[in-house]
């Protein structure tokens, strides 16, 4: 890696570590730590051990689904590659948000000598099946949980979220239709003229990715297993659900918590960790522990406490299994070099 990307990499790292710290100190700003100490103290930890098995459930599953995503490419990459690939970009995540959806696929890629481009088509179906799916949901809550979650969404994610959004796109709106129409334009030409534009070597590789990427995302029309497929996406939910909802047994505050009502923690958690921060932290706590005192009453610091042992959990364990595939895939005579994929 050279010194001008190391800096650029450095800086969004920073950046993004800037913001978690900021979403921590909201999230814990107004706790009784004491009380906050004592919870973890009594907690019921064997609880946590269940939820990493369902979590264990969901990667697996997921990697199996990768897999069936990535047949219709014309390969057959193992199972064992696919997983420790998908566990490897996890753990990347945790370093700069979303670099793990590319580190994955660099690293079945090398393995496999898979086109990297057409990996990364199918892990973009992938999320938009995942989102497609958190929508779905958050539209069933939003209809069948009645007006406090509603107020609830409204107050804490939704409105915050449009107002962050309009401070930053504070622009007028003809900015943004030339900008459109700038972009069409700008984007028809290089349609139109695409074989002259190859002579650049920039424009050249720049089609060979784009290419590759509406080859990987074509792979949804041509699933050789789709039953198999569907079921697997609905079974990751239920993994999902279940890793979320026993974590509640943890707590005696927490333990009336049914699963029904734990589907509305497990959306909102999932809304929190899409926020562009490492591994979620500061905005799953944050959005977690409120939404536990408004919906279910608890204090602040159950809510919190809650919060810590669900996603501290998951993330130590995602580092550990992460460092183990790291080592499978490559160990000690074919060192993968984690800087140039990151």
């Amino acid at each position: 890696m050279n010194f001008r990307k190391f800096v650029i990499q450095a800086l969004k790292f920073l950046g993004f570590l800037a913001v978690g710290i900021l979403l921590l100190w909201l999230a814990f700003r107004k706790v009784n730590y004491k009380s906050l100490t004592n919870n973890l103290k009594e907690a019921n930890y064997y609880w946590l051990i269940l939820s990493l098995f369902f979590s264990i459930m969901a990667f697996v599953l997921r990697a199996r689904r990768w897999q069936l995503l990535i047949h219709p490419l014309g390969f057959r990459p193992s199972f064992w590659h696919t997983f420790h690939a998908l566990m490897i970009g996890y753990l990347a995540n945790l370093a700069l948000p979303r670099i793990g959806e590319i580190t994955r696929c660099v690293a079945l890629g090398k393995k496999e000598e898979i086109a990297v481009d057409k990996l990364i088509g199918t892990v973009l179906i992938e999320r938009t099946i995942d989102l497609f799916s958190v929508l779905l949901f958050l539209v069933i809550i939003i209809f069948t949980s009645g007006a406090i979650i509603n107020e609830f969404l409204n107050e804490s994610i939704f409105i915050p979220f449009k107002k962050k959004v309009f401070s930053i796109l504070n622009f007028p709106l003809i900015f943004w239709a030339l900008l459109t129409l700038v972009g069409i334009i700008a984007l028809y030409l290089m349609i139109r003229y695409r074989k002259s534009l190859r002579k650049f070597r920039f424009f050249a590789k720049m089609f060979d990715i784009a290419k590759g990427v509406i080859s990987g995302l074509k792979t949804i029309t041509k699933l050789e297993r789709k039953l198999e497929f569907i079921f697997l996406t609905i079974s990751i939910w239920i993994s999902y659900a279940l890793m979320t909802w026993v974590v509640v047994f943890c707590l005696e505050s927490t333990s009336h918590i049914s699963f029904g009502d734990s589907l509305i923690i497990l959306i909102v958690g999932g809304l929190a960790m899409a926020v562009p921060v490492q591994g979620g932290f500061g905005a799953f706590h944050y959005a977690v522990s409120r939404v536990l005192v408004v919906l279910q009453g608890v204090s602040l610091e159950d809510g919190l406490t809650y919060a810590l042992l669900s996603h501290e959990s998951q993330i130590v364990f995602e580092i550990i299994i992460g460092i183990i595939s790291i080592y499978i895939m490559y160990g000690k005579n074919h060192k993968m070099k984690i800087a140039y994929i990151i």
